[in-house]
Formats: C-alpha cells, sequence, structure tokens
C-alpha cells in the first residue's frame, strides 16, 4: 500500500482569519459566503504563492485522455459516490485523497456498503490538508509541459469561490508530488478561472464559456484588475499557451446556473466533441446548439478539418421535465482516468442509450457509470456530477501521440497513409503501425519512417470494397518508455471503412433508417439514418390512426446522422416512425412500454 499522511503548512495570512472550515460547500456560492468574497479576493492578491509570472517558455496544456500518475478528490459530501471513482480509478493510477482524517476514510473504503469493501489499499494515498469542498474539477491544477513533453509543472487560477482553502489545493498537491506551481494571482497576470468550464485539446486549442469573461471583466467579483476579452485570451496563451485565435469562447446558457461546459460538452479526442442534446426547442437546447454551429461554422480542429460531433441525449426528470423544471442531467459530465472513463447515470431508461453511445465512441475504454441521481447522494441535484470532483495529474513523462484518424474512402487501390505526430523528451527510438480487417486475428505490423518535425508514417495496403480496417499506433522512446494511441490499443483502435461505390449513389426511394434503439422504449429513442446528403428530413411519430404524436426532426440531419425523442410523456403502445424526405419515405414500428 502506498501511503503517506502529512499536513501540509501553507502562508495562508489573513485567509485564516476568515474561520472557513466548512466541507460541505455547495457547487454554486452559498448566500452566506458572499461577504466573505471582498476579504478572499485581497487577501489572494496578497498570498504569494507559487510562480507569479507567466512561464518563460511556451506551455502546453495537458488534454484529459492523456496518461496521467494520479487522479485527485477531496474526501467529504457523497462519499458513496467517491468511494466508488476510488474502486475504479486505482485500477489505472495513484488515486490521492485528501482529507481530515485518514482513518476514518480507511475505515468507510473497507466497510461493505456501496458496491462492498476495498480491502485492496494499493495505489491509494491520503494526505491529510484543509479544504472546504468537494469540488475538486474546479479549484485543482492544470497541468502544463515545457516544450510540450518536457517538465511538467501545475497552474492554480484564482477560485471563482471565497474559499481559500480549497483555492490552496494546488499548492498542497504541488508540495506532496514535488511538482512546482504556477499562480495566476498577482496582477497584472491575475486570471480567474474554473476547471469545470475549461477543456483543452493538448495542443492549443481550449473551449470555454464567456463566463471567463464576466469574471475577468469590469463587474468580476474576484479579479484583481479588469481585463478585456483580448486580454483575457493573451494570458491564457502566456499560461497556457492557448492559441488566441483557438480559445473557444460560448455563450453561456440560460439554465445552467454554474455556466461550466462540462455538464454538457465535452472533448473526447482532438478532433471530436460530445455535444448533449435535448428535446429539439426544450431547456437549453436551442442556445446549445447556436453554440454548437457557431463552432463549426468559425472553427476547425488541429488538423484543419471540422470538429466531428457525437450526440448524447440529456436526460430528463421526472415526468419529462428538463431545466430549468428539473435538474441538469448529463453524461458529458465524465472523467477519462488512463483506460477507464467513469460516467455519471441516472436512470436505465435513458443510461442504455447514454452508456451505448459512448461505448461506441470509445472502444476499448471500460466505461464504468456511478449513479448521481438517487439519494441519499443525489450530487447531480447540487449542479455537478463526475466530471465536477475529480483532477487528473499528467505523468512526468509523457510519450504524444496526435494523429488523425483515417475517415471512409472509396480507394481500393492506393494504400491508406497514416501519419503521427510523436514525442517524447528523450526523443523516439521506434514507432510502428498495426492494422487488421479481423478483430478475430491478429494485427499486422508495419514499421513507421520517421519524417521532419516529429512526425512518422506508414501505409496500410488497399482493400477491397465493403472491408473494415482497424489499426492503432505504438511509439518506443530512447528512455525505453512505450506508449499507444489510442491508449487502450490493441482493446480500442481507429476504423474506417473502404465503400463501394455503387452505394454511395443516393437511394431514390428516400431516407434509410438504419437502426432504432432501445425498441421498446419507456423513455428515450435514438433513431439513426443512412447519409442523407444534407437534404431536409422529416421525423415523426405517429399513433395508431396515423395522428402524428412528436414532431422529432424537420431539416438537415446532424453530421452524425442521429436523431433522439423523449417517448416518456406518450402512452404505452405502439407507434409507427415515419422519416421523409424529397425523395421518398420509410418506417419502422416503434413500442412505448
Amino acid at each position: 500500500m502506498n501511503r503517506f499522511s502529512t499536513t501540509v503548512a501553507l502562508v495562508l495570512g489573513s485567509l485564516t482569519m476568515m474561520g472557513q472550515t466548512r466541507q460541505d460547500l455547495p457547487h454554486t456560492l452559498a448566500p452566506d459566503e458572499v461577504p466573505l468574497i471582498p476579504a478572499y479576493r485581497d487577501s489572494r492578491a496578497n498570498a504569494g504563492r507559487g510562480i507569479v509570472t507567466p512561464p518563460t517558455f511556451t506551455p502546453r496544456t495537458m488534454a484529459e485522455w492523456e496518461e496521467i500518475q494520479t487522479l485527485v478528490i477531496t474526501w467529504t459530501t457523497y462519499p458513496g459516490i467517491l468511494k466508488q471513482i476510488v474502486r475504479a480509478a486505482k485500477e489505472e493510477c495513484e488515486v490521492l485523497i485528501v482529507c481530515s482524517d485518514q482513518n476514518s476514510v480507511t475505515s468507510y473504503l473497507q466497510n461493505s456498503s456501496n458496491g462492498g469493501p476495498i480491502t485492496d489499499l494499493d495505489n491509494i494515498t491520503f494526505l491529510e490538508g484543509p479544504y472546504n469542498s468537494v469540488w475538486t474539477r474546479d479549484f485543482g491544477p492544470e497541468c502544463i509541459y515545457e516544450n510540450e513533453v518536457d517538465s511538467l509543472y501545475l497552474l492554480d487560477w484564482i477560485y471563482n469561490r471565497p474559499r481559500p482553502q480549497d483555492d490552496a489545493m494546488s499548492d498542497i498537491i504541488g508540495t506532496a508530488k514535488g511538482i512546482n506551481v504556477y499562480s495566476s494571482s498577482q496582477a497584472p497576470y491575475d486570471l480567474v478561472h474554473t476547471g469545470g468550464n475549461f477543456m483543452a485539446d493538448g495542443f492549443g486549442t481550449a473551449f470555454s464559456s464567456e463566463l471567463v469573461l464576466d469574471e475577468n471583466g469590469p463587474n468580476g467579483q474576484y479579479n484583481q484588475t479588469v481585463k478585456t476579452t483580448a486580454q483575457v485570451k493573451t494570458l491564457m496563451d502566456q499560461w497556457m499557451g492557448i492559441t488566441p485565435d483557438r480559445y473557444v469562447l460560448m455563450n453561456t446558457l440560460p439554465y445552467d446556473v454554474i455556466h461550466h461546459i462540462d455538464m454538457h460538452m465535452k472533448l473526447i479526442d482532438e478532433e471530436t466533441l460530445l455535444i448533449g442534446e435535448f428535446p429539439v426547442g426544450q431547456s437549453d437546447g436551442p442556445q446549445m446548439e447556436s453554440n454548437l454551429q457557431a463552432i463549426l461554422a468559425d472553427h476547425n480542429s488541429v488538423f484543419g478539418t471540422p470538429y466531428r460531433i457525437v450526440r448524447v441525449p440529456m436526460p430528463s426528470g421526472t415526468g419529462a421535465s428538463y431545466p430549468p423544471s428539473a435538474s441538469y442531467r448529463t453524461y458529458a459530465n465524465n472523467v477519462f482516468v488512463n483506460k477507464t472513463v467513469i460516467v455519471p447515470t441516472y436512470r436505465e431508461e435513458y443510461d442504455t442509450t447514454g452508456l451505448r453511445i459512448l461505448a461506441e465512441s470509445l472502444p476499448g475504454y471500460t466505461i464504468v457509470p456511478i449513479d448521481c441521481d438517487n439519494s441519499p447522494e443525489n450530487i447531480i441535484s447540487a449542479s455537478g456530477a463526475i466530471h465536477c470532483i475529480t483532477k487528473g495529474i499528467g505523468v512526468n513523462d509523457p510519450l504524444l501521440i496526435r494523429h488523425q484518424r483515417l475517415t471512409d474512402t472509396y480507394e481500393t487501390v492506393v494504400p491508406y497513409q497514416v501519419e503521427a505526430y510523436i514525442r517524447h523528451r528523450s526523443g523516439i527510438a521506434s514507432a510502428e503501425m498495426f492494422w487488421t480487417t479481423d478483430l478475430a486475428s491478429a494485427f499486422n505490423s508495419v514499421p513507421m519512417v520517421a519524417g521532419a518535425n516529429d512526425n512518422w508514417s506508414a501505409a496500410i495496403p488497399a482493400q477491397a470494397a465493403g472491408t473494415v480496417v482497424y489499426y492503432y499506433i505504438h511509439a518506443t522512446a530512447n528512455s525505453g518508455k512505450q506508449q499507444v494511441r489510442p491508449i487502450v490499443a490493441p482493446d480500442g483502435w481507429w476504423k474506417f471503412r473502404v465503400l463501394d461505390i455503387g452505394a454511395g449513389i443516393v437511394d431514390a426511394g428516400g431516407p434509410v433508417i438504419t437502426e432504432v434503439f432501445p425498441n421498446p422504449t419507456s423513455s428515450i429513442l435514438a433513431i439513426t439514418l443512412a447519409d442523407t446528403g444534407g437534404e431536409r428530413v422529416l421525423i415523426t411519430l405517429r399513433d395508431a390512426l396515423g395522428r402524428e404524436v412528436m414532431r422529432i426532426q424537420n431539416g438537415p440531419m446532424h453530421q452524425d446522422q442521429r436523431a433522439f425523442a423523449d417517448l416518456t410523456a406518450l402512452a404505452e403502445g405502439a407507434y409507427m416512425l415515419v422519416v421523409e424526405s424529397a425523395k421518398g419515405r420509410s418506417t419502422t414500428k416503434v413500442l412505448k412500454n
């Protein structure tokens, strides 16, 4: 068992005099915290913790799907959920539990509740120290690297809550892990931010809501100096290496009370966005769709191509209610822990669809569901879930592999070029690309050839039409370190299809329904069509008399050719799903149970 217990003494100055020792603070600002804001803001300006000027090197901010050495949690409210996180995460990396009493946490982990005892405490480290709340994502440190893959540093923003002990957590973690900490606390480099409102692709792109502008602007309560949009973007570049024109800022949502983007979207790789979706016209759906269309119109991935979009339904509350009449439920608030993804779940009728979409989008990952919607630990009612209470710390020596996946092709003669950007601080000794057309057989190995600027390449032989090709990349550093991408390979992979050119002709018979699931259903219905070519599509649900009872889609299909409907409010029975376009119609039976 890897364990140590220590109390980290930091120079908190006037923070200590605030006397804030509560550990049950909400995700939002508690009413009794409002009077604490001025003293907190002023003390933060004089804290003098960490390195208070931006790096002299160009930093690279780690993406969440990269390899991590540690997952950090604070042990307070929602211990049943925390225990389940520990159980899953300790199989992948060290779990650092910041707590006030190691013995009481150990006792809880080893009792029979919440899935049974965790008798093996290997990979669990206890760190006794002060904190105010469970929301580690928001106040915990970001990870930045020098020269992309060299020295690891932690970055500590000004936390947008008057919680001095939470705000000092980056220093506690840095001390415990022996990692130097940069701090954005001092003017003119002061920057207020929160981890739930930030996601990065690992290569200079990041997303946030405009909450970051509000809190650093003239109405900000925690900032030392007022910043314009351009100044905020400059600071993100200086502190984190986020290129100003690649810092994507989105309108805040009307009903998301905390305005954290991790409640409805997530980068799952450099070119793929997981997007929550409400039923058409409901709740925050219109603003979310407007934000997404702005992203697709104005911003490409780091590869210079439009983002791939994977949509996943946003579960309703009881009675098919959505925010503001219900809590904000989401599957996007999941966390990568190396080869595992820990996902919040709600009710089986929704989870069946949400978990299936995640598994299809992240092949090879172990998907661990944790119920976040049932008493006594209904964490989602506090506007947060799994991502909100966890924070990953990157490894000290990442072996970085960036690759733009190959897409479906009609090519049956020319080999398929696989290119990757590969780096390690010791240099790369070799790289291989593995491919197969049959997952039941062994992968074929092809050496990759080093080119200029750390780019490596290899080719998959051309295949016949109708073939599905699976592949992954493996690299070995001069130090001996090895890495694969996807990180779950060979259990997970990228894939593409070699299409039949005849099958590429638009079917004059109209849209084709390729899948409807789950069917029967009591709530969410996911409808997938063959490529509609951007045509306007009308999708309706009709009763036994042919009357329209629900209009699901009336316009071009989304990029993933998938639409969702929530049938919760409909009576049980048989319905007809009708899909129509200018070229024709398709129908299939749907059972509501």
